[in-house]
């Protein structure tokens, strides 16, 4: 078991989303300077962290959202959340 698992996560309130024409997004967190970029499903995640959504919510958004969702789909978004956590882009 991880350290999010379980667990309620919150994105950094500082971290800016900038939502593309695309259904992709940029996140910039002013305080480093970097920015990722996030495909439709990791905006999908990153809107669902708000601390009212537990891993297995967000996955089941994906399971509604999106079509042929992989079966490991709880372990993409857990490494989402990993290297959200590690990039300080959540807490």
């Amino acid at each position: 078991m991880n350290e999010t698992e379980g667990k309620n996560v919150i994105a950094n309130p500082l971290i800016v989303l900038r939502e593309e024409f695309d259904d992709w997004a940029i996140l910039f967190d002013p305080d480093t300077g970097n920015t990722f970029g996030l495909n439709p499903i990791g905006v999908l995640i990153w809107k669902q962290l708000d601390g009212h959504h537990t891993l297995d919510d967000i996955v089941g958004k994906i399971r509604e959202a999106a079509v042929d969702v992989p079966s490991d789909v709880t372990g993409h978004v857990q490494a989402f959340v990993r290297n959200a956590v590690q990039f300080g882009l959540v807490r």
